[in-house]
């Protein structure tokens, strides 16, 4: 595999050295008796000759466009390709009670991505907190199709950027799809970088429950988290089987938060019948953040699809993530 490389853009060379700082089981929403969570402080601009960090990962790194990505998570699709390059990854419920991974790059681009499958009504909520951030995907309900290209995001699918993608001949369709990240930013060459959406990096608040393990259940699919020590990072497994990659090992992460949040039927159906579920990220409720080996029972809160979501201890105060990979698994309240 070709080395990860930094997200270009056409005559971005000049602008990216110029360019402004960027900054760097469990149920139900907060009761009334719940302290209201402090506003969390955004993060400061580094001093001149600071290290510049990712806002998405708390790691160095340049300001460069957001990638985000639709990939296909049932057992055919795996393994998956580029995954552990994603600043981000979102576990989101679709049909029949499976998963799709929403993927969000900027600090790193490996060479292909995927497999790539199709965008859900969620999606525009869930990426409207990065500004106008480009979305790689397969297609749509045909529905979805013009609410996708009026929404502040480069849609990018493949029949409107057709170079952005190839086919793996060595995989079954529809899980051979993946797409090439920076031919898929040529596409987009506005699209947002990387800013604040609300995470905070730093020590870890006290207390916590040590844990080596943690499962969250979905209706037709769960995901095991376990403590590496020695990697200082949680391993994945996906439906008891542990998850790798074609390119980069196992599948890791950093900071683990599992965000309860509520999740309805939406007006569109896939092509049996079956209702797409809406899961919704704006609001407030529960969460629990897995990090340094113990969970700590956290608080989040989005006031709008257009702002942040800002995670912090029941107390009010920021809760602090392990600077690294994040996976944030939204899953079903109650």
């Amino acid at each position: 595999m070709a080395a990860a490389r930094r997200p270009t853009r056409p005559g971005a060379a000049v602008t990216a050295v110029l360019c402004a700082v960027m900054t760097a089981g469990l149920y139900g929403c907060s009761d009334p008796a719940t302290p209201k969570p402090a506003p969390t402080p955004a993060p400061s601009s580094p001093e001149p000759g600071q290290e510049r960090r990712s806002p998405l990962t708390g790691l160095p790194a340049r300001p460069a466009p957001v990638l985000a990505v639709k990939i296909d998570n049932v057992p055919p699709a795996r393994p998956h390709t580029g995954l552990n390059a994603a600043d981000l990854v979102y576990v989101e419920q679709v049909e029949a009670g499976q998963t799709r991974l929403l993927a969000v790059y900027s600090s790193d681009l490996p060479d292909r991505i995927g497999p790539v499958r199709s965008a859900r009504e969620s999606d525009i909520e869930l990426l409207r907190q990065f500004g106008r951030p480009a979305l790689a995907y397969s297609g749509s309900h045909s529905g979805l199709k013009s609410p996708l290209k009026q929404a502040p995001l480069y849609a990018l699918p493949p029949e409107d950027a057709p170079r952005a993608y190839a086919r793996d001949r060595g995989r079954s369709a529809p899980h051979n799809l993946y797409v090439l990240p920076e031919r898929a930013l040529a596409a987009a060459p506005e699209a947002t970088d990387a800013k604040d959406i609300g995470f905070r990096f730093g020590p870890a608040p006290a207390g916590g429950e040590p844990v080596n393990e943690r499962t969250v259940r979905f209706p037709a699919s769960r995901y095991t988290f376990t403590w590496n020590a020695a990697e200082k990072s949680w391993r994945v497994a996906m439906d008891g089987r542990a998850a790798v990659t074609t390119d980069g090992g196992p599948v890791r992460a950093t900071t683990v938060v599992v965000q309860y949040v509520n999740i309805r039927p939406s007006k569109f159906s896939d092509f049996l019948g079956a209702v797409s579920p809406y899961t919704e990220t704006v609001g407030k409720g529960t969460a629990i953040v897995l990090r340094d080996g113990r969970a700590h029972d956290a608080r989040w809160s989005r006031p709008a699809a257009d702002r942040g979501t800002a995670f912090t201890t029941p107390a009010g105060a920021p809760m602090n993530f392990a600077p690294g990979h994040t996976w944030v698994v939204l899953a079903p309240r109650g």
